[in-house]
């Protein structure tokens, strides 16, 4: 915990600071924008069967030109229990007789149908074209749209565990850097993909390397930040994702046609990738692994940037090793994963720190990516959901300073469950009421979602600080995988999902008040610094 000296030596929070702040939160709110974006280039639009007597283009038989295209498609599909046109099933035959309704037909029996064999027309109104219309995910196929939401989410859970580790492993700037690159390659390629197949394979790969990504970036942000700032700085950080969901409901708006979506939030990360070579390794990170000599270098180009004079004479290798002697002779054995689970306070804390972050993706991906439940504006209800969350983050930050960690995390998980849970039950003929309930439970889940950030980084040591991120983003993933499977359950309770998405976070409120306050301490270390709290 004394490396707190030594950046304050190098100028504390000075300009450095606030311009690897501005790239670091840029990354993150264009990155977060790929872990939505099947709202859109995956969305569901009107559909129908194809039929012969209308869609070929050529006048039929029986006078049929006379005919509109409703009177049409009313002898071509047969109607649903809302007296709307099937979507998945067609007439065998055109049911001539009912454009005569008050005529009765002698020994006419039900109309057989048959599904749609010839494929489906699309309403192209809103998206010009998605992934659903172009592979036919539709009625049979429509569980592979939750498919591909799946595999993503599996490859997020993959990633932040492989890249949480090798971060602890390699550098922070290293694995950003790689991670920046293949987002930017497989991101783009998804726009070419040829199949389903090879979309779903692009796609996993794009979860993989974006959990690089936000991993990385907020490890930096929080390791080179004084202790005074690390909860506003963390707050800026999920800031910035509700402003990428901002930006991807903008995008939606003007960019309808999903495979030039795509290239449009992938072909930017290769300036990122540029960009990030002027990135600054953790010195946090490098000390703490035995390599005071790199982290001497990276404090001294900090001081530097924040017009520091004479850094080479006051931040000497001598210096760091009187100042962070203890953290040295730690960094002599080499943690590992299982050091997260050998002692009993990191263990309770990691074990408590995953099933809230767990609950917290679930109760956000069940409402974020189920937007079309909610009603048919789902570029708007993008946009709300992403600016009202912004505020909640500003308020989460002010009850951590105010309130203190322990407290407000409690208030704002119970909040989050009642405000889903209220919704569950208001009748979808009210959608007002719903988007606006469905807001204030994202706006809290949200907050929850910010105060983890927040205490996660000062629950957690640094030695192991990139390996714990990993493992409480895999539950992150885990959460976010089971989101959209679990609505999958309507089929049997239509009200069962949103009682589990806001039951869930209820629960986890009650395992907070085991959690200790840490407001106003600096971040821990070792693994000793976390067992003598």
């Amino acid at each position: 915990m004394a490396f707190q000296e030594l950046l304050d030596k190098a100028g504390g929070q000075g300009r450095f600071q606030l311009l690897q702040m501005a790239f670091l939160l840029t990354s993150i709110a264009v990155v977060n924008i790929h872990t939505l974006l099947e709202n859109f280039t995956a969305a569901i639009p009107g559909h129908r069967c194809w039929v012969h007597v209308l869609d070929n283009g050529t006048v039929s038989v029986n006078g049929s030109e006379a005919l509109n295209s409703d009177d049409l498609l009313r002898i071509s599909i047969p109607l649903d229990s809302h007296l709307r046109p099937e979507r998945c099933r067609r007439f065998l035959h055109p049911q001539w007789q009912l454009l005569q309704p008050n005529e009765t037909f002698p020994n006419v029996s039900e109309p057989d149908t048959e599904p749609c064999v010839d494929g489906w027309v699309y309403d192209r109104s809103i998206f010009s074209s998605t992934i659903v219309n172009e592979w036919d995910l539709v009625c049979g196929s429509q569980i592979l749209k939750s498919v591909a939401q799946f595999i993503f989410m599996i490859g997020g859970l993959i990633g932040s565990l492989i890249y949480g580790r090798l971060s602890d492993r390699f550098g922070r700037r290293l694995v950003l850097r790689w991670c920046f690159l293949q987002l930017a390659m497989v991101g783009t390629g998804v726009a070419f993909a040829p199949s389903f197949f090879m979309y779903c394979s692009l796609r996993f790969l794009t979860g993989f390397s974006s959990m690089g990504v936000l991993v990385n970036c907020s490890l930096l942000i929080s390791e080179w930040t004084v202790t005074e700032s690390k909860a506003m700085v963390t707050t800026l950080g999920n800031c910035a994702s509700s402003v990428g969901h901002i930006i991807l409901g903008g995008l939606s708006y003007s960019v309808q046609e999903w495979r030039t979506f795509q290239l449009v939030v992938s072909v930017p990360l290769f300036v990122f990738f540029l960009a990030s070579r002027w990135l600054v390794e953790s010195a946090r990170w490098l000390i703490v692994n035995n390599k005071p000599d790199g982290g001497i270098k990276e404090l001294r180009k900090v001081a530097c940037v924040n017009g520091i004079k004479n850094a080479g004479d006051i931040l000497t290798v001598e210096v760091l090793r009187f100042t962070m002697r203890e953290e040295l002779e730690t960094a002599q054995t080499k943690a590992s994963v299982c050091d997260l689970f050998r002692t009993p306070n990191l263990r309770k804390r990691m074990c408590i720190l995953w099933f809230m972050r767990f609950t917290t993706s679930l109760a956000f991906y069940g409402l974020a990516l189920n937007l079309q439940h909610l009603g048919s504006d789902i570029s708007l209800y993008q946009v709300i959901f992403g600016a009202a969350t912004l505020p909640a983050r500003c308020i989460a930050l002010l009850a951590m300073n105010h309130v203190g960690r322990r407290i407000s995390q409690i208030a704002f998980m119970f909040l989050s469950g009642l405000f889903i849970l209220v919704t569950t039950f208001v009748a979808p003929e009210i959608p007002t009421l719903r988007v606006a309930l469905a807001a204030l439970g994202i706006c809290t889940v949200s907050a929850t979602s910010t105060g983890i950030s927040v205490y996660r980084n000062e629950l957690t040591p640094t030695v192991l600080r990139g390996t714990a991120f990993g493992i409480i983003l895999v539950a992150s993933r885990v959460g976010g995988t089971l989101a959209p499977l679990i609505m999958t359950l309507t089929i049997y309770m239509p009200l069962l999902p949103w009682v589990l998405y806001g039951v869930f976070p209820i629960l986890a409120g009650f395992l907070v008040s085991f959690l200790p306050e840490t407001r106003d301490l600096p971040l821990p270390d070792t693994i000793q610094d976390v067992e003598n709290r």
